[in-house]
């Protein structure tokens, strides 16, 4: 199902009738399908457009309004919800000027309804005057990020309505991974966008209050106009190249099923291209835009997206696009590691040593989020870690599977110089999120929507040039902790059982924006278990897991040893025992007492006691008390050994400070 064009512009030209937007409805799984044509002058930093939908009403009951996302107004000025709320409480804009800020407004908007008498459509209703800001979340006056209009009336459940919106958006400084520097542009959300009506009739349009978003998937058929010479990626495959006689050059991309229509341009990207090939997967054109100042790490770049895209394939479930655009951001314009519906950046710099993770890890995590966020679609807004927790479990597998080992890298001289220390081999454990989490795990429960967790904690992001906000409540719900519970239900069913769970997930859901629910359904129904115990501990609590080996005695002649649990996250869990007979029991333990003593009458002395020997439970915040070893010159050695080395890497990260 194709959009006619803009018919305010051009009534005539290009219109889809509605009798043919109703005889393709019955086959079309998309409730929004866009038609967009826009322009993009560099010296005023404004984009011009204008855009068609084909809205349908998948709701149950009849609509009587329409409701538009306006994320560009979130920095209009320092009054919107976004920049006042707990992930940007930091943000520091003194100086900022008046043309660094940017907006989106609809100058007109019509609808017209289908005439089922005549098979034709009405005229068009301008509702301009009709247009509200509302605040649905919070309530803030001065929040412009969310407008709604009142239809002469309602749109029965099925039907459809065609849609016809001019607007202006000024692009602003680099901030939340869009805007310009320089001649740099990374547009993403850049154009009035219809929010998701649930099936009881009501609208699911957030104001935006976080970079992540939830909207219908549909048809993109897109031009946009841009100067003559500057290079362009974007969602969707290009069709068309059309020069103008004004120096500017027409590119058309149009793509079908996709929640997001994101771009970039500028004049210094080199391209590169490469295609993946698979023999039970279909083949993907990669391209790849890359800054003139990294030419050198274009093969970084692919093997990293092949990789993703053969192993996620063979995984969870094919990729069908046939191509996907990779962005090298520029330097400073806050666009690095952010995904959108065939088109993802990466993030890289300078000097770059090998196996230091670098692109390799961000460009893993974006591809990956082509089959996460891209093809399953949930509501990233409301169940962030739906998207960004599976993905960065799904990272890690990668970066082990493929590309170890990685070893600590250090920056000096303001970041500019690095040190690989390639004694030091990085634990993936911390590099894909997995660790360092348990002091803030207690801020949230995993369950509570994304975007009510507490206040973020800032921290420079890796290339140095801005803020992530993935501190504090957010960054543990949203990444880690949803991570290492994969990871734990990967180890506690094992791989075959759970990886089957994943890509029947992924089949029956691609494209329908599934819940937490149809997770928890599918793999309680694949693993054949009742797992609500763990979704209970996990995703609707706060609660850590600490199981330690604690104590070891003898009591007339009967060795034994106490185990505890120390957090209130309660999980089955082995105890391995061994005896300097050399004997090794392994035991089980259901882990819901606070503490259990297994007593061995007639056996010898107890030399080590390990809970959780095959570390299946990734969410245990402290493995370092998981362990009881008897004293004995093995182990003094290794204390010895470890506080030279401690000693030695202290005076060598004091020398490197002293340096810089």
């Amino acid at each position: 199902m194709k959009p006619g064009r803009c018919w305010p512009i051009s009534p005539l030209s290009g219109i889809l009738t509605v009798f043919a937007i109703w005889t393709l409805a019955s086959v079309s799984l998309m409730a929004v399908d866009y038609r967009i044509e826009a322009s993009l002058d560099t010296k005023s930093r404004m984009i011009s457009g204008q855009e068609t939908l084909s809205w349908r009403n998948d709701a149950e009951v009849p609509v009587s309004e329409l409701q538009f996302h306006l994320y560009f107004n979130a920095w209009r000025d320092k009054n919107s919800s976004f920049l006042n709320s707990n992930r940007v409480e930091a943000a520091d804009f003194s100086d900022w000027r008046d043309g660094d800020w940017g907006s989106c407004d609809i100058e007109r908007l019509e609808v017209r309804y289908p005439d089922t008498e005549q098979s034709g459509e009405k005229e068009a209703v301008d509702l301009t005057q009709q247009m509200e800001f509302i605040q649905p979340d919070d309530f803030n006056p001065q929040d412009r990020t969310v407008v709604r209009v009142i239809l002469p009336q309602p749109v029965q459940p099925g039907a459809e309505l065609s849609i016809a919106v001019e607007f202006q958006t000024k692009v602003p400084r680099p901030f939340a991974r869009t805007g310009v520097r320089g001649d740099y542009y990374f547009l993403a959300h850049w154009f009035p966008k219809i929010g998701v009506v649930e099936a009881d009739g009501a609208w699911n349009c957030h104001q935006f209050i976080q970079t992540e978003f939830y909207s219908n998937f549909g048809d993109y058929d897109v031009e946009l106009r841009l100067p003559s010479g500057w290079k362009v990626g974007a969602t969707g495959r290009l069709t068309e190249t059309r020069p103008q006689a004004d120096s500017t050059v027409i590119y058309r991309f149009v793509e079908e099923q996709v929640h997001e229509f994101a771009w970039t341009t500028s004049p210094h990207f080199l391209e590169f291209s490469r295609r993946f090939e698979h023999s039970s997967l279909p083949a993907v054109d990669m391209k790849l835009l890359l800054m003139p100042d990294h030419v050198g790490q274009e093969d970084r770049y692919f093997a990293a997206t092949e990789a993703t895209l053969r192993l996620y394939g063979e995984w969870f479930g094919a990729y069908p696009y046939g191509h996907v655009t990779v962005v090298d951001p520029a330097y400073g314009s806050r666009s690095g590691g952010m995904e959108y519906p065939t088109l993802f950046t990466g993030g890289t710099r300078w000097l770059n040593p090998a196996q230091s993770g670098s692109p390799e890890g961000v460009t893993i995590h974006e591809c990956g989020h082509q089959f996460w966020y891209g093809l399953i679609g949930n509501n990233e807004f409301e169940d962030a870690w739906l998207d960004e927790g599976f993905d960065t479990y799904s990272t890690r597998r990668v970066r082990e599977a493929e590309f170890q080992p990685t070893f600590l890298v250090r920056r000096y001289f303001d970041g500019f110089f690095p040190v690989i220390f390639r004694d030091l081999p990085a634990s993936l454990r911390s590099f894909s999120g997995l660790g360092g989490y348990y002091s803030t795990l207690k801020l949230d429960e995993m369950s509570k929507p994304s975007w009510k967790y507490g206040p973020a904690s800032f921290r420079q992001d890796s290339l140095g040039d801005g803020r992530v906000y993935r501190g504090g409540a957010y960054g543990v719900n949203s990444y880690t902790k949803p991570a290492m519970m994969l990871l734990t239900l990967e180890r506690y069913l094992g791989w075959e059982t759970f990886q089957k769970g994943m890509s029947t997930y992924f089949e029956r859901f691609k494209f329908k924006s599934p819940k937490p629910e149809d997770f928890f359904g599918v793999l309680e129904e694949v693993s054949g278990e009742n797992l609500d115990w763990f979704w209970e501990e996990t995703y609707r609590s706060s609660n850590i897991f600490d199981y330690a080996a604690d104590s070891v005695g003898d009591t007339l002649g009967t060795p034994w040893t106490i185990v505890r649990r120390w957090g209130e996250g309660r999980f089955p869990v082995k105890v391995q025992v061994e005896f300097a007979d050399g004997e090794i029991r392994l035991e089980q333990w259901d882990g819901r007492d606070r503490w259990h003593r297994f007593a061995y009458p007639g056996k010898s002395e107890i030399t080590k006691v390990i809970v959780d020997p095959d570390e299946v439970l990734a969410l245990d915040t402290r493995r370092v008390n998981n362990t009881w070893v008897r004293d004995s010159e093995e182990k003094f050695a290794a204390r010895k050994w470890a506080i030279k080395w401690m000693l030695w890497l202290q005076n060598t990260l004091e020398m490197f400070a002293f340096f810089s």
